[in-house]
């Protein structure tokens, strides 16, 4: 849809949800969306992780609201990002796997893509930095939706402010030569030549505090989206886990993991410092599921398969959402949601108007204050890494898995059956119907991504 085409629809409210009144425009909330890159949800305390240390994220599950079933964009790295800019699940957004199928290049996001970042800005936004009426938006860490030159930047789809790596093969590395600040590259003097001074999450933390204190006294939306701990697996140091007689990566993917809880530390601790802990919704989350690299961590739990995959363990991540007094503190959800549902979602906390019409997530702002939604709703993913197109759906307890278009649905129940060990598809035809009737006009067709076509990866 282009956006001279998009209709303004009127947003709902937390505050309306909550008490049934108007919101005041002065009490717009603040965002945090922190997302860790390939971390599992069992790498985490608050899911039962005993070797790796996660004080701060255990911290904020204590005080906020704990998601068992939320789920990623996709099961690798740039749709699952696509998904969340958009709003729009893999079978709509522009973004759908790594690399084009057609021609073994990135995919960017087009002039007419519409984003959280847009959402939050405003209707007057139009790729100026002028409108003070509206959000401050920034990005700190991996984009993923853009190579230089093109309409896919963050800068030209809502973001103020962005400084990282734009795809995510220049992300493989911790200490780079560069990064992008804006759309000009910053060189990293302490990197060049093979140095190892400057750790480039560190320095997406360090902006992100710095963006904090700058945009204390506006509503501002901030997307701090680190690389660890995807592989390579390397650290400044090994802090406590240097001592483990555990493989040296092994150590370094520990320290990895701590390393992003300490980040949520310090985030957490800037906002309290400015005063605004208690107008913040803070996000925490990973952008797919966890890459099984030590069996020692267990990073997926009882989850089936990994990143890259269709199954439970490539595309169940962990959420935890926290506003104090507006959020339940200590609380546990198993309603099922995603990622393209966290622009509607925003857009409604904020009162944000002028949202278009193709979007395919809801606002879960309800769920959040303690109120129900329909569980059944179906939720879909598409994959076109390993050996092929194939296509999920879930419906309350059940999630149906197939290759291709036209493939055999396996069925799994997954409230007995968290781990989609037993295809069941056979004795609960009526489901497997339902779900081949949704599954036949859920997506539109890419030119990108052909769904019978060679596989052309460019990196995770």
């Amino acid at each position: 849809m282009m956006r001279r085409d998009f209709l303004a629809v009127q947003a709902l409210s937390l505050a309306s949800a909550l008490s049934g009144q108007e919101r005041d425009s002065a009490a717009q909330p603040n965002f945090v969306f922190m997302m860790a890159d390939d971390m599992g949800p069992y790498d985490l305390g608050c899911w039962g992780q005993k070797l790796i240390r996660t004080p701060n994220i255990d911290r904020l599950a204590s005080e906020g609201l704990r998601f068992t079933d939320c789920y990623a964009g996709a099961s690798v790295c740039a749709p699952s990002r696509s998904v969340l800019m958009t709003g729009q699940h893999t079978g709509h957004t522009t973004v759908r796997a790594n690399a084009s199928l057609r021609t073994g290049r990135r995919v960017s996001l087009t002039a007419d893509d519409f984003t959280v970042a847009e959402a939050l800005k405003g209707p007057e936004w139009r790729g100026g930095f002028d409108d003070t009426r509206g959000y401050a938006t920034a990005i700190f860490g991996k984009w993923g939706l853009g190579e230089p030159g093109t309409p896919g930047l963050p800068n030209d789809h809502g973001f103020d402010e962005w400084f990282g790596f734009l795809n995510q093969q220049h992300a493989h590395g911790h200490y780079p030569e560069y990064l992008w600040r804006n759309k000009n590259k910053e060189t990293l003097r302490g990197n060049l030549h093979g140095g190892r001074r400057e750790y480039a999450s560190d320095l997406f933390a360090r902006e992100a505090l710095y963006f904090i204190e700058r945009h204390r006294y506006q509503p501002f939306f901030l997307y701090f989206t680190p690389t660890v701990p995807h592989a390579r697996f390397e650290a400044p140091d090994l802090g406590p886990y240097a001592g483990q007689p555990w493989p040296e990566e092994a150590k370094a993917y520990a320290a990895m993991v701590t390393r992003f809880d300490h980040y949520v530390g310090q985030i957490m601790a800037k906002l309290k410092e400015t005063g605004l802990d208690q107008n913040t919704v803070v996000f925490c989350t990973s952008d797919n599921g966890g890459v099984l690299s030590f069996p020692i961590f267990n990073s997926n739990g009882p989850l089936r398969a990994k990143k890259g995959s269709l199954y439970e363990g490539g595309l169940r991540v962990p959420m935890i959402v926290r506003w104090p007094g507006r959020i339940k503190a200590g609380t546990v959800s198993d309603y099922p949601w995603h990622f393209c549902d966290v622009l509607p979602t925003l857009a409604d906390l904020a009162g944000a108007r002028g949202l278009p019409r193709n979007i395919d997530g809801i606002s879960v702002a309800p769920v959040l204050a303690g109120k129900p939604l329909n569980p059944e709703r179906p939720l879909y993913w598409e994959n076109y890494d390993g050996g092929g197109f194939g296509q999920a759906v879930r419906m309350g307890r059940w999630k149906g898995v197939r290759r291709g278009l036209d493939g055999p649905l396996e069925l799994f129940d997954l409230q007995t059956d968290i781990a989609e060990k037993k295809n069941v598809a056979a004795a609960n035809k009526n489901v497997v119907a339902r779900m081949e009737e949704y599954l036949r006009d859920c997506r539109s067709e890419s030119p990108e991504y052909p769904t019978a076509g060679p596989r052309r990866g460019a990196g995770s």
